[in-house]
């Protein structure tokens, strides 16, 4: 608009009347205002195109139309400016369809006057001005990626902007006079209730709300209400902002239950190493006792020692893996075969009301991984799927290639972008309670019924998967079933090793240095590697082991210690043994499978390790492996002075 005049544009075809309005110009209290005028219909249609007039006035009585039809074809030509109808006598038709068509306003020439037609120019005017304020404004609401709704009191929905077409997936036009309460909400709660209540009472209300959307989804977002009121003052309607909040609860969450682990994995990991020091001389004389006492009582009983001695060690070791992993022999795993194997024994060993598929892509990609542990993260999660389905049902095993990029990382806080395999364990059995989910990976946490579980496989489950880098996904719906989603980071592809069982060979007289805070360890190891031909020293710190090395070290050919001991302890152990002899040979033992410890060995340069309670075979191969690494033949060494 011309900052120094308002230019008005006046379509009549007699000049009289043009003479009136002219005159009533003269009169008005702003002279601002700016009368030009044309008499004819094609005149207008040229002067509108021009696009130069702030307002028009159209005679309805024009020589080739009249001044609706006029109305109509500015319209067309994209007019924006006001436009007012004059008519020579009150029709009360003419003036409905002038609106209808876009007027601004409608004046009959009998009863028009100065005062009364600057009135309506001017609230024209404003009137044009706050419509294209509202427009800017609606243009802003539909860019905001907030969801922005505004409803009756009735709970109608009045306004419905782009961002709440983008988060609940309803257009505008399918959701406009419907009631919101029945289309985002599954049911009224009484936090609603009270939401609305405080909303009327004091004017605003926020918090956050589970609302659905148009495919039945449910998320969460954060509602930000405010009273819209009348010219009187009285409430209208409820003006709602929406901000959805589902993939930052989902993270919140996985943050709080990786906390919530650690601790546990705190806890379990102290408990662990005293346990695993109390059982390890348990399992190690057992098993000497089973070479020496050969009748049929004390084998019977000794077995009954050595199996529960190594469930219980197999237990700790669950309880660590869920929150610290599994070490293991990683090689190249082809999935399918694992699947495979699997499928067999459900098919040998499930009941049969349960039925079984799989679903696996034809140029499945490999992963890195230990194919015992991984074929027990998949046993455990069909066992569990069969306890699910007591009455039957169906079990699903399926193993797909997926490319997660950085959108699909962010959900995840393990996740990293790369090519993974999804291996996904589905079946239709009871589900699992929403409160539940959260805690189904914490060690002794079952759904199960007394007696029936110990809490330990799905906390194994996990801590294998995380071993291996990868993570779990869970979704379950009660009374339609349970998916396990188990994403494992994609390998090259290459040939699997394969190991031989072989047993362990004797020792010829090499001297082994023991370093254990725990005595009856340091006992019955030494006994064990005696009974196998080697010669030992033992210390009980690693101050004391320090010395005996310092004495020793020609004849010592490798050091057994213990990772946590007090004065000394194991990573500190082995620097100072380092500082003796670069090329010192040490076993590093620890009841911890992947403690700190090992981590600090492992800085030193220590290749070899040995876990709490371990077996006699273990200890002698872990032995062998550290001697002659390459696999050669022992060399004989001449024998050590009586004094060891």
């Amino acid at each position: 608009m011309d900052n120094t005049y308002i230019k008005v544009l006046l379509v009549d075809d007699d000049e009289d009347d043009y003479v009136l309005t002219r005159d009533w110009f003269a009169e008005f209290q702003d002279t601002k205002f700016k009368l030009e005028w044309v008499a004819t219909y094609d005149t207008a249609l040229e002067a509108i195109a021009s696009n130069q007039y702030d307002v028009y006035l159209f005679d309805y009585r024009l020589n080739q139309g009249n001044g609706l039809e006029l109305l109509r074809a500015a319209i067309a030509l994209g007019c924006s400016a006001p436009i007012i109808l004059l008519t020579g006598q009150g029709d009360r038709d003419v003036d409905v369809e002038a609106m209808k068509a876009g007027a601004a306003d409608y004046l009959e020439k009998g009863q028009l006057g100065a005062p009364l037609l600057e009135r309506s120019i001017r609230y024209a005017i404003e009137r044009k001005q706050a419509e294209h304020k509202i427009r800017e404004q609606a243009a802003l609401l539909d860019i905001t990626t907030d969801a922005i709704l505004v409803r009756s009191l009735e709970q109608q929905i009045l306004f419905w902007n782009k961002g709440a077409e983008h988060l609940f997936g309803w257009h505008s036009d399918e959701v406009l006079g419907k009631n919101a309460d029945e289309l985002l909400y599954k049911q009224r709660f009484p936090d609603l209730e009270k939401a609305l209540k405080s909303v009327v009472e004091k004017g605003e209300w926020q918090g956050e709300l589970r609302k659905l959307t148009k495919s039945g989804k449910e998320i969460i977002v954060e509602s930000r209400w405010t009273l819209v009121r009348n010219t009187e003052g009285k409430p209208k309607s409820i003006l709602t902002v929406d901000t959805d909040l589902t993939e930052k609860k989902q993270l919140e969450a996985q943050f709080l239950r990786a906390q919530r682990m650690e601790s546990i994995g705190t806890l379990a990991s102290g408990i662990a190493h005293d346990l695993n020091n109390v059982l390890a001389p348990i399992l190690m004389t057992a098993q000497l006792l089973e070479t020496q006492l050969h009748d049929p009582q004390s084998q019977r009983l000794l077995s009954i020692v050595v199996t529960n001695v190594k469930r219980g060690a197999t237990l700790v070791k669950q309880v660590l893996s869920f929150a610290r992993g599994l070490e293991g022999e990683r090689t190249i795993l082809q999935v399918r075969h694992l699947i495979a194997e699997i499928k067999h024994v459900i098919r040998e060993t499930f009941p049969k009301s349960i039925e079984s598929y799989t679903n696996i892509d034809e140029e499945l990609w490999t992963v890195s991984g230990d194919a015992t542990q991984l074929h027990q993260v998949l046993m455990n999660l069909c066992v569990n799927a069969r306890d699910a389905m007591l009455d039957g049902g169906t079990l699903t095993i399926s193993a797909n290639n997926l490319f997660i990029d950085q959108d699909q990382a962010r959900l995840h806080l393990e996740a990293k972008v790369g090519p993974y395999i999804l291996v996904t364990v589905a079946d239709t059995g009871m589900g699992i309670p929403s409160e539940m989910l959260d805690r189904i990976f914490e060690p002794f946490f079952t759904t199960k019924e007394l007696g029936k579980g110990t809490g330990l496989g799905l906390s194994t489950v996990l801590g294998i998967v995380k071993s291996h880098g990868g993570f779990i996904n869970v979704q379950s719906e009660l009374g339609k079933g349970t998916e396990f989603q188990v994403y494992l980071p994609a390998a090259e592809r290459g040939e699997p090793k394969i190991l031989e069982d072989h047993e362990p060979s004797r020792g010829q007289e090499e001297l082994i240095l023991i370093v254990d805070d725990e005595a009856a360890i340091r006992e019955i190891t030494k006994t064990s590697l005696e009974l196998s031909n080697y010669r030992v020293l033992t210390a009980s710190n690693g101050i004391e082991a320090v010395t005996l090395y310092a004495q020793y070290q020609e004849k010592i050919h490798v050091v057994l210690t213990d990772m946590m001991m007090p004065s000394m302890d194991g990573p500190t152990t082995i620097r100072m043994l380092q500082k003796i002899n670069p090329q010192v040979k040490v076993i590093a033992v620890s009841g911890l499978m992947a403690s700190e410890k090992l981590s600090a060995a492992a800085n030193c340069g220590i290749k070899a390790f040995l876990s709490k309670p371990y077996t006699k075979k273990e200890l002698l191969e872990k032995i062998q492996d550290t001697l002659y690494p390459t696999g050669e033949n022992n060399p004989h060494y001449p024998p050590i002075s009586s004094q060891f």
